[in-house]
């Protein structure tokens, strides 16, 4: 009786600690280790025998491990490179995946991420990165860029991002997700569904924020026939509807108290009652839910329950806002001018030095949103191949004033001052501050409609709750006066 043959993996490395570290986490795998700890001896094993992976120190004392990763590309010997290296670089994770490894490993490693790396590679699977390989490049150029699913970036926050989304795909734990508007919640949600094992089955998300509080248990679990006023059918809820893969649940901070504790008993039993119903019933389902909200403060102020945090709450993802990313400011930037440039059927293909400046240096209190907002404006309202500087401030000017910022101090509280006349964005010389431009606006918004902070907001086009946070921010009360 013939013994299935082990697929052989070729360690390269000189650190013998590493190298029992290595074989220690295998010992126990369906592989045949095989240990070199020279750049020579590992050229001299290759042309004699292919292993169906590689385990690459890049730090060898003969050579550069590159020029091993080099050799396995332009031999095309069809083994998969896994680097290991002790440097966390963006620039060499760029480098390397152009030059065709399979994935990269920052020393230490855990043996679970050694495993789970191999384990895709004898599976046939690919591992999940933002690059595309660049074969034909003889030197490093910088990578071209491909979506990890729907993101963007390589900035070093959002690479964090990548790994923990990937980690956590294949478990069957509740996830939540936080971080700003517009940084992109349920693009997250969306990539995690989609690396894990339900990918093929329904991603369902539900908006708790812009659904009405009467409506929602009826949108979560839906409703029987005769449960209420115009309920004139049966309707399956999103807790059905997303059977066998993932629910999520945005803005899960703005849910009722009073159904909090029915989804508690959801998450809890996987089961629940539609609306008006009698009969039990019973999902297989993964949850993942985002907020923007800090809700260490909302369950301190009695607005969320404490139990059911916990229970969504078991993996937790930060996700950057734009501020934080970097030069991802420029690829987002330019990917959209790409997209919207085809759309529109326009002549634009990149920026300027200085209009990639002025975009590096605006806080984008909208984040990603916010940013393909600005870019889609310019394409349509402006003519040329290039975006200049003035473009992208003239465009910032109109946009600023629909975004707030990050709270300031509360200042001594103040009665209402009059309107500034005319309160224009700018003087002769330079713009003004977008903190001032903004308060003028919405305080002369106030003036006008007589104190009414409802029909103020109204007439600015926000909601009713950004303006009283920010006047509590500024330290004003309102005395609204008859007329």
């Amino acid at each position: 009786m013939k013994t299935k043959r082990q697929p052989t993996v070729l360690l390269i490395e000189d650190d013998i600690v590493v190298a029992k570290c290595c074989k220690s986490y295998l010992e126990t795998e369906q592989v045949k280790l095989e240990h070199v700890d020279t750049g020579a001896a590992a050229l001299l094993h290759l042309q004699q025998a292919i292993p169906v992976a590689i385990l690459l120190n890049l730090s060898l004392p003969d050579m550069n491990g590159m020029d091993i990763l080099k050799y396995v590309q332009q031999q095309q010997l069809g083994c998969a490179v896994i680097v290991i290296t002790v440097e966390d670089s963006v620039a060499l994770f760029a480098e390397v995946m152009r030059y065709g490894a399979f994935d990269y490993l920052k020393k230490p490693f855990q043996t679970d991420q050694l495993i789970i790396t191999l384990s895709k590679v004898l599976n046939g699977q690919q591992p999940s990165y933002p690059f595309e390989i660049n074969s034909n490049s003889p030197q490093p150029r910088p990578p071209q860029l491909k979506p990890f699913h729907q993101f963007i970036g390589v900035s070093r926050p959002m690479l964090k991002v990548y790994r923990k989304m990937g980690k956590v795909a294949n478990s069957k734990t509740s996830v939540f997700i936080t971080g700003e508007s517009g940084t992109g919640k349920e693009l997250c949600a969306d990539a995690i569904h989609q690396e894990s094992p339900r990918k093929d089955k329904p991603f369902i998300a539900l908006n708790c924020a812009a659904i009405p509080h009467n409506l929602m248990e009826s949108e979560l679990f839906g409703h029987v026939k005769g449960a209420f006023t115009g309920a004139d059918k049966e309707r399956q809820g999103a807790a059905s509807l997303a059977d066998g893969g993932t629910l999520f649940l945005d803005e899960i901070g703005e849910m009722d108290l009073d159904l909090q504790s029915k989804l508690l008993r959801f998450v809890q039993t996987s089961t629940f009652y539609k609306v008006g119903g009698s009969r039990l019933e019973k999902v297989k389902i993964r949850f993942v839910s985002a907020t923007n909200r800090k809700m260490l403060t909302e369950i301190k102020a009695g607005r969320f329950r404490q139990d059911l945090y916990y229970r969504l709450k078991v993996i937790s993802i930060l996700l950057p806002s734009l501020r934080e990313r970097g030069q991802d400011i420029l690829l987002l930037a330019q990917t959209f001018l790409n997209q919207y440039a085809q759309e529109e059927h326009k002549a634009f293909k990149g920026f300027t030095p200085e209009a990639e400046n002025v975009l590096l240096h605006y806080d984008w209190p909208g984040n990603v949103r916010q940013l393909q907002s600005v870019i889609h404006n310019m394409v349509l309202l402006d003519e040329g191949e290039t975006i200049n500087a003035n473009m992208v401030r003239a465009t910032l000017t109109e946009e600023m004033a629909e975004h707030t910022t990050e709270p300031q101090p509360a200042k001594p509280t103040q009665e209402l001052p009059p309107p500034i006349p005319g309160s224009p964005i700018r003087s002769d010389k330079a713009f003004r501050p977008f903190s001032e431009i903004k308060k003028d606006m919405f305080l002369e918004a106030i003036e006008y409609c007589n104190g009414n902070v409802v029909q103020a907001a109204k007439e600015l086009g926000i909601g009713k709750s950004t303006l009283y946070k920010k006047l509590r921010e500024w330290g004003i009360s309102i005395k609204r006066t008859i007329k």
